[in-house]
């Protein structure tokens, strides 16, 4: 949408919250406590005129930028409480609909059980600008929730909103490059969630070079604010390390007929938009997008970080009942503690031997509680349709490859005659996409005594340890 536009229907909202505002008792407006905020909540829930409403809705929105964590906290508690559906419609209309069984009576039932919470932020979005204040309204609420999970039935009905309100149709893709505005680069520096952007030489060098491209996904009613966006890169064969696709290349090594894109970075970058996904569209709309100007292309990959991996790892050694780990896999786990590793004249061969072939375990047998792969990046790609194509070994040396994956790396290939396939029998079955190098690199699985603890699916057996969940900033950087 043309900013110009925008402008000129947020001015004319504001017009109508004026005019609306002069309908309404002044005792409605100016206050800043919890009372008055609920005062406001009320009418704008029990309103019928949209003109008194869009006042009351940018009032709350005023309102709610004035208030300190805890009273937030309590808004959140009382929209909780208050705006409940009401129990005995529910019945009456439930009991109306086992009755009659017709479309009257499920249309009945169905606004009877529908949230009033979902109403508030209906008309909370007619205020201008309430769009982006809900997204950082959602996100305020997101990091309420370990403390205070009774709130989760505010966000469930704020996020099935947010599923409609930013369909795939709303969404709008441009390519960002070197000419793009300098506010929109700011972001794109800020929001990078995988392999930091650290100035603004080496944003360049990610856009800049022809070999080198940015997509990223707006929506209408946040101007300027990307939602996700990747970074590829235009190569001739699959790399296997970071390094050499961050680099840039000399002027003399530019590609003309490209046969690989390589997707190796995307980022979310609205944390009030966590659990609603783009990244699938993303990705497939690129694909398109790419083929249109570069016919050459065959290969699409991505290069993506294993962010659980360590973390995994470090639990499973600490359990002294997993029979399948042998002395040199506990070898190899001591000598990765060492300060200086990999520097070090330390032997690779040992470590990778062992390290590679409990990654395979990771990837293709730890399962969380639900029965899908505990990597999150695994999780998105394979849910997409890729295919596990390797496991490279020492791709990101860097001090956060190092820390959160022992510097592995791997590579999704995403082929579109298969992608439908690879989709429905992951969906449907939790069937995994894996190269034979890939599988290759699997032990044989041995029969051990299933606890508690042990999850089985089609592939064999793996004890799998609780891990803690972290919130999700990008989608090949970290969990969801």
């Amino acid at each position: 949408m043309n900013p110009l536009n925008v402008s000129f229907l947020q001015e004319l909202m504001n017009n109508v919250a004026d005019q609306g505002r002069a309908l309404l008792p002044s005792a409605l407006f100016g206050g800043d406590d919890t009372r008055s905020m609920q005062k406001l909540v009320n009418a704008l829930v029990s309103g019928q005129g949209e003109a008194s409403g869009v006042a009351i809705a940018q009032e709350i929105l005023v309102q709610y930028g004035k208030l300190g964590k805890d009273e937030r906290r309590d808004f959140f508690i009382y929209l909780a409480e208050a705006l409940r559906p009401d129990p005995s419609k529910i019945n009456a209309a439930a009991e109306r609909y086992i009755s009659d069984g017709d479309d009257a009576a499920l249309i009945k039932l169905q606004s009877a059980v529908e949230s009033p919470r979902q109403e508030f932020f209906r008309r909370l979005n007619l205020a201008p600008g309430a769009t982006a204040q809900l997204v950082e309204m959602r996100r305020d609420l997101s990091r309420l929730l370990h403390d205070a999970p009774e709130l989760r039935i505010v966000d469930r009905d704020i996020r099935h909103l947010f599923y409609s309100w930013f369909n795939r149709g709303f969404l709008i893709l441009r390519r960002i490059d070197w000419q793009t505005p300098a506010s929109i680069l700011e972001k794109i520096m800020k929001y990078e969630a995988v392999h930091e952007i650290r100035d603004w030489n080496d944003l360049r060098r990610r856009l800049d070079p022809c070999d080198r491209r940015c997509f990223a996904f707006f929506h209408p009613a946040l101007v300027d604010e990307p939602l996700i966006f990747v970074e590829v890169a235009l190569m001739n064969e699959t790399p296997a390390a970071i390094r050499p696709v961050l680099d840039e290349p000399a002027a003399n090594e530019a590609l003309r007929e490209p046969t690989t894109a390589v997707f190796y970075s995307i980022s979310n970058c609205q944390e009030g938009l966590k659990g609603i996904s783009f990244g699938s569209f993303l990705i497939k709309q690129v694909v398109d997008e790419l083929l249109k100007d570069m016919p050459t292309l065959k290969t699409f990959v991505t290069l993506s970080p294993v962010p659980r991996f360590a973390r995994w790892l470090d639990r499973v050694m600490a359990d002294d009942s997993i029979h399948h780990l042998t002395p040199d896999d506990r070898n190899a786990f001591a000598q990765l503690q060492d300060p200086g590793w990999p520097d070090d004249d330390i032997s690779e061969d040992a470590i990778k031997s062992s390290l590679m072939a409990l990654a395979a375990e990771y990837f293709l047998r730890a399962k969380t509680a639900e029965g899908k792969p505990i990597d999150p990046v695994a999780r998105f790609h394979l849910g997409n349709g890729a295919r596990l194509e390797q496991i490279n070994w020492l791709g990101d040396p860097s001090e956060k490859g190092l820390r959160e994956g022992h510097g592995l790396m791997v590579n999704y290939r995403y082929d579109p005659k298969d992608i439908e396939t690879n989709h429905e029998a992951f969906v449907n079955d939790g069937a995994i996409s894996a190269s034979r190098a890939v599988r290759g690199l699997l032990r044989a699985q041995p029969k051990v005594k299933q606890t508690g603890e042990t999850i089985t699916n089609q592939t064999g057996t793996l004890l799998m340890l609780p891990g803690a969940r972290t919130k999700r900033t990008s989608v090949d950087g970290e969990a969801d």
